[in-house]
């Protein structure tokens, strides 16, 4: 019928998961685009790629002139490779009826045993200073951490007269005992037990009856497993690169690690130049025990990684 309007339409209820009043579609200025591209940091980046060159060029460098023989170490590029790296290492071996291998088997030595010591005794320190509560707990630990702070340098001195009043100097104990007493280890022990031993685990042990070794042995030892792992590590590359202990308290050249040997032959090699090679050659092959053991215990890492991620 003409003249008469028509009823208004009825609008539709509204989609489910929607509220009413407010307007659907994709927001304005942001149709039909994806996510943001994740902007790199170039500073950031750039420093870490140059500080990784910093500390990896010195290797490279160790690494192609092990390979040069003695007539082509100051004669050719310094990062062209040669063929020589076999005959290094038998005149290495040969030098001294094989006195390089001497040293290895010594630093190896000092810093297993060293490190098996120290790890051993940042375990005890550091589970007792962090759940134990003892009267001076606070100012012993406060003591331990200004070792922290203190060079090596200033204690090889007193540890050498130390040594000498036990007459134990130009000995294999003269250069482990100073190396027992870790106290970064022991601050690295104390840190992660409070971290990874609840206070209410050791008391249910209690409770049960458990004696407090064996709850140390049982419970302490195997939740702080990757803690001492770290510390092992530490020390043993710490121990592996000392000089200036052992350098101090050893006299006889069968009993020197590898880092005061080494420094025994640079030095002959200022009038015996042909002794360069067998010095960087004996560099090259004191990284390799290094590397082993890194890729050893990596998997203990991962494994602690991993069980973190499903801890209360």
């Amino acid at each position: 019928m003409t003249g008469l309007a028509s009823p208004p339409l009825r609008k539709g209820a509204p989609a489910a998961g929607t509220t009413p009043g407010v307007p659907q579609g994709p927001p304005s200025g942001t149709a039909g685009q994806g996510p943001r591209p994740r902007r790199t940091a170039l500073l950031p980046t750039a420093a870490l790629v140059l500080g990784a060159l910093y500390c990896l060029l010195p290797v490279a460098w160790v690494l192609v002139a092990a390979t040069k023989p003695a007539s082509d170490l100051f004669s050719t590029f310094t990062f062209l490779p040669g063929n020589g790296l076999g005959g290094n290492v038998e005149d290495l071996t040969a030098y001294r009826e094989g006195i390089y291998w001497r040293w290895m088997a010594n630093s190896v030595l000092y810093a297993g045993l060293g490190a098996v010591l120290s790890t051993v005794v940042s375990a005890f320190a550091g589970y007792a200073l962090a759940i134990y509560d003892f009267r001076g707990r606070e100012a012993f630990f406060n003591v331990m951490l200004t070792g922290v702070l203190m060079p090596p340098v200033i204690l090889a001195i007193p540890q050498y007269l130390l040594m000498a009043q036990a007459d134990l100097t130009d000995t294999y104990a003269s250069v482990l005992l100073p190396l027992v007493l870790s106290p970064y280890g022991v601050y690295l022990g104390r840190i992660y037990a409070q971290a990874a031993i609840p206070l209410e685990l050791v008391e249910a042990g209690r409770m049960d009856g458990a004696g407090e070794w064996r709850i140390f042995l049982r419970i302490a030892v195997p939740m702080m497993s990757p803690g001492l792992v770290t510390i092992f590590l530490f020390q043993f590359v710490a121990i592996w690169n000392n000089f200036l202990l052992p350098f101090i308290m050893l006299g006889d050249d069968e009993k020197f690690p590898m880092t005061v040997g080494l420094f025994t032959l640079l030095k002959q090699g200022a009038s015996q130049p042909a002794l360069y090679n067998l010095v960087i050659t004996g560099a090259l092959l004191a990284i390799v025990p290094l590397i082993a053991l890194f890729l050893v215990i990596q998997r203990f890492w991962s494994l602690d990684l991993l069980s973190g991620a499903v801890k209360s």
